[in-house]
């Protein structure tokens, strides 16, 4: 049976900054003795990443003698840009530039904040390779079945390694236990790097700002200024940072997943 992470010809190692694709990197480094020539590690940063996710990818690069590439959406040509951990975005700086081009919030009908901020961000950057045709490889597992469906169902290659190793979530919490660094953020399944992404289930995001306040101040600042929500369904950002410390219960809603994922 193939190695499903041995990588053969032009392959983007797509890195959200979480613990399952960052275990998938390892991975290929492992089955390939280092990362091929024809391979490149891709982090998109949002501006809206937990400073400690900024790190986590800064430690995986540094720990594993890695190159990783971290792209920040632009507005304007060649819509993306170059920057480290010292120069990434910290205040949603790119997100905010995307909605200011579009003049209006993603929801949960129009989700454009995944595909410009990371997907399309990401092939501008490859095709300055020439790369027109290549394979992403992305950190999905084999218990997140519909994720699977989705990616393979997708017209460009989509290669997802875990779930063809049959790797689950708590494969990937084994293998963090044993290492001398891992990401210093819980371990929340269905997490999205994205600190309050509007796909977190309410009760979640509510807890997140219960623990740092300060999260939910972008957020609330896009809705008003747009005058609009990132969901139709529930109270505001700003609501819900009045509702954190003392109704967080009341919101059972479930976290959609998407490629900002783990």
């Amino acid at each position: 049976m193939r190695d499903p992470f041995k990588i053969d010809y032009e392959t983007c190692i797509s890195f959200s900054g979480g613990r399952t694709s960052a275990y998938m990197l390892w991975r290929v480094l492992e089955a390939n003795g280092g990362l091929p020539d024809h391979a490149k590690v891709l982090f998109a940063n949002t501006g809206k990443e937990d400073e400690a996710t900024l790190h986590f990818v800064d430690q995986c690069a540094k720990n594993w003698d890695v190159n990783i590439a971290w792209l920040e959406y632009k507005s304007d040509a060649p819509k993306y840009r170059l920057v480290n951990f010292q120069t990434a975005s910290r205040n949603g700086e790119p997100f905010e530039a995307l909605i200011k081009k579009k003049n209006y919030l993603p929801n949960m009908v129009a989700r454009f904040c995944t595909a410009e901020l990371k997907v399309l961000t990401i092939d501008r950057y490859l095709k300055t390779f020439g790369w027109d045709d290549y394979a992403t490889m992305v950190g999905i597992r084999a218990d997140e079945p519909r994720r699977v469906a989705k990616m393979r169902g997708n017209k460009d290659i989509k290669l997802t390694p875990l779930a063809d190793d049959g790797i689950t979530e708590a494969d990937v919490w084994s293998f963090w236990d044993k290492q001398s660094f891992d990401l210093e953020l819980p371990k929340v399944s269905g997490a999205s790097n994205c600190d309050l992404c509007f796909l977190k289930g309410a009760g979640i995001v509510m807890g997140l700002i219960a623990q740092k306040p300060d999260r939910a101040i972008w957020w609330a600042r896009m809705e008003e200024e747009v005058g609009a929500r990132f969901r139709s369904d529930r109270p505001s950002y700003a609501e819900m940072m009045k509702y954190s410390k003392d109704q967080q219960s009341l919101f059972t809603d479930e976290t959609i997943p998407c490629f900002c994922g783990d």
